[in-house]
């Protein structure tokens, strides 16, 4: 495990370039074993309170850390720690600079109780001001950080990275196993497994923490360098119906989301899943994309419930940030599991189409292959709906609607053609605005036309996402 100091972790992020914005703290008046406490936390740490503030520079980008010194009383957050925090995070949002908070506590400071507990709604006050300015405010969880830290501002990224086997949880085992009189699993309430269940975005080792904060600010905030995006490689021929179509875009060296992003500058903000959100420069046209991964699920990586509920993430953060919002819809379709059902999955994808219903982002769908069931439909509603003409979109698989009419899966190939899902047929209807050619080769160039065109237009007409 990483003992990194928060001075260390300063040092090592800013290159020794970081101005403190750290006030002298005032005690005020306590007993005498807290006072001794906090002489014992000084001394030993050489800081005056739990967390350190200031601004640094980033690569390029001058940025407000919040760091916790969990030396410091375990990180634990007092009266003077907790408006330390507000402080900062108000003056960072009238400066208009990203915030990094990297925590590590037990959370309140027991010696202070409750007034001290209600700090957390404070910085979260300041927190949710800051992201409604549109400015970043990410997170990295260091170990460990639970409690009403973990409960606030730790867990109010827009991103949110964690330390390699950092322990993160709401209540600390100790805690927990004094309470319950039972130990608590030692494998949850870790960064991975909090990885695993798409709760953080990725875990991150302190020394690559500089390389990917500069990574995602320079694609977020620094200065737009308009690139000729690569053509993405597809020789598939085009297709002469619906049935054809569905074979296309089944083959297993069709291009996807993954080429789609090789061929422009990009940022991936999610580990690898079947679903991703992506920072992209499309020909000098910043957006944010929510894209399904065909080769995930290629590889098994099923369509959950949580990949929905990090789609509807991905769109009110491209709002927060005032980025056009791309989905590209390439799936076999959502899992089918008791877990699925269990989990809200038709939930998950009402709240999605409800999402981008009501955005005020600039909206663009791109149908990029397979379009099967309300796992595609999530994602379709849009200002400007761009379709690859070998792609589709059905309510079932095909063989799943022969299973409905016929009770087998034979007459698949003769019910697409009548159910009209190849784009081309959507063309005609009026659901798809714009077909590129198969597989979609042009799809970079033409969702930087359509943005740009978007971008000028807009506010467009909510009610053209309907489509219908």
């Amino acid at each position: 495990m990483y003992d990194m100091t928060a001075s260390e972790l300063i040092a090592l992020l800013t290159a020794g370039v970081f101005e403190s914005w750290d006030a002298p703290v005032a005690d005020g008046s306590i007993d005498a074993a807290y006072a001794e406490s906090l002489h014992r936390a000084r001394e030993r740490t050489g800081l005056d309170e739990s967390v350190t503030t200031g601004v640094g520079t980033v690569g390029d980008q001058r940025t407000v850390l919040i760091v916790s010194e969990f030396g410091f009383l375990g990180g634990s957050i007092g009266a003077a720690s907790g408006s330390r925090i507000v402080a900062a995070i108000r003056r960072a949002t009238a400066q208009r600079l990203p915030i990094l908070a990297a925590p590590a506590s037990g959370g309140t400071r027991m010696q202070e109780g409750t007034p001290a507990f209600l700090q957390m709604v404070s910085i979260s006050a300041a927190v949710a001001a800051h992201r409604a300015a549109g400015l970043p405010y990410l997170v990295y969880l260091r170990h460990p950080t639970t409690g009403g830290v973990f409960a606030s501002w730790g867990s109010m990224g827009q991103v949110t990275w964690a330390q390699p086997r950092a322990m993160l949880g709401f209540l600390g085992p100790r805690v927990y196993e004094g309470l319950r009189g039972q130990p608590f699993p030692g494998d949850v309430q870790t960064a991975e497994n909090l990885l695993r269940h798409r709760l953080i975005d990725d875990v991150v080792a302190p020394e690559d923490l500089g390389h990917r904060l500069r990574s995602f600010l320079a694609h977020l905030v620094g200065q737009v360098k308009p690139v000729e995006p690569q053509r993405v490689n597809d020789s598939h021929p085009p297709v002469a119906d619906a049935w054809a179509a569905v074979a296309a875009t089944r083959s297993a060296d069709r291009p996807g989301l993954s080429e789609l992003l090789a061929s422009v500058p990009s940022e991936t903000i999610t580990a690898p899943g079947s679903l991703r959100l992506v920072l992209a420069d499309f020909s000098g046209f910043r957006a944010l994309v929510v894209g399904q991964d065909r080769a995930a699920e290629a590889h098994g990586t099923q369509l959950l419930p949580a990949d929905l509920a990090l789609a509807q993430r991905g769109i009110a953060l491209a709002e927060e940030w005032n980025l056009p919002l791309v989905t590209v819809i390439d799936t076999g379709g959502a899992a089918l599991s008791v877990d699925a059902e269990q989990s809200g999955l038709a939930g998950r994808i009402a709240a999605c189409m409800s999402a981008l219903l009501a955005t005020s982002s600039p909206t663009v769908a791109v149908l990029m292959g397979q379009g099967t069931g309300g796992g595609a439909l999530a994602l379709f509603p849009a200002d400007w709906v761009i379709a690859a003409d070998d792609a589709w979109l059905s309510p079932l698989p095909p063989e799943g609607a022969s299973l409905i009419m016929y009770r087998d899966t034979e007459h698949a190939s003769e019910l697409v053609g009548p159910q009209h899902i190849w784009s081309c047929d959507l063309r005609r209807l009026g659901v798809v605005d714009e077909l590129v050619g198969p597989g979609g080769g042009l799809i970079p160039d033409v969702i930087a036309a359509v943005t740009r065109r978007l971008e000028g237009d807009h506010p467009a007409n909510p009610a053209k996402r309907i489509r219908l």
